[in-house]
């Protein structure tokens, strides 16, 4: 091991062994990570909103670079309150934001005991449905596109031709599946992670010991490596 893998693996350990759950490990994006949030990153734990979350920003901040797609994401609230609420219920989230200038939107969504991913592209016009137990979620790309619809109206002026847009969940064969009950939720982190760099999604579910330490460091340093 080089000598900085070993600094980085002993303050990854650090994280999850020393001091007292409420220590605070990690402060960006008004959000405020504990040691009792990393601590869902051991192995099997299960991710919670602010882990997520707090990815989601890391990701939002790398597109601010030179060679990156523009992506907005939404936080783990947004999608169960549009599907309870429809529009209305949300239209205050991008307030003073033009989803409409970005290249890529990235839905992190919570159902119940399990996290996917919705991931809308404005340059291609379409909306995949990402899920690493394969379950279909064509009724929330479409929920999501009439959220779109709406959004264009109120916010441009602007009517989308639903039928210029493709909705796909993607299969099985597309992506890789999880083997565990727990790892959904870094399943989501890095689909999300391949999709805003516009690389194909080619890790395996072997990964997911090395991504889970991975985003313990990314997060506490505020920076993906």
């Amino acid at each position: 091991l080089n000598p900085l893998f070993q600094a980085m693996e002993s303050e990854i350990s650090a994280a999850f062994d020393s001091g007292e759950p409420e220590d605070i490990l990690s402060r960006a994006f008004k959000l405020t990570v504990t040691r009792e949030d990393i601590c869902t990153l051991q192995p099997l734990g299960w991710l919670n909103d602010r882990i997520m979350n707090f990815y989601m920003g890391l990701l939002v901040e790398r597109s601010k670079k030179e060679g990156y797609p523009a992506v907005y994401a939404f936080n783990t609230f947004f999608y169960s309150k549009l599907s309870s609420t429809s529009h209305k219920g949300v239209k205050k989230w991008t307030k003073g934001v033009d989803i409409f200038e970005h290249d890529v939107i990235l839905v992190p969504i919570h159902l119940r005991i399990h996290w996917t991913l919705l991931v809308v592209d404005l340059r291609e016009k379409t909306i995949k449905y990402f899920d690493s137990l394969g379950q279909k979620g064509d009724h929330i790309c479409k929920t999501v596109l009439k959220y779109l619809e709406e959004e264009s109206r109120e916010k441009r002026n602007i009517e989308l031709t639903a039928s210029e847009w493709t909705l796909h969940s993607m299969g099985t064969e597309e992506i890789p599946q999880q083997n565990n009950g727990n790892d959904c939720g870094v399943f989501v982190c890095k689909f999300a992670d391949f999709i805003s760099r516009d690389k194909p999604i080619i890790f395996t579910p072997e990964h997911m010991p090395y991504f889970r330490r991975k985003m313990v460091w990314e997060i506490i340093h505020q920076q993906l490596l």
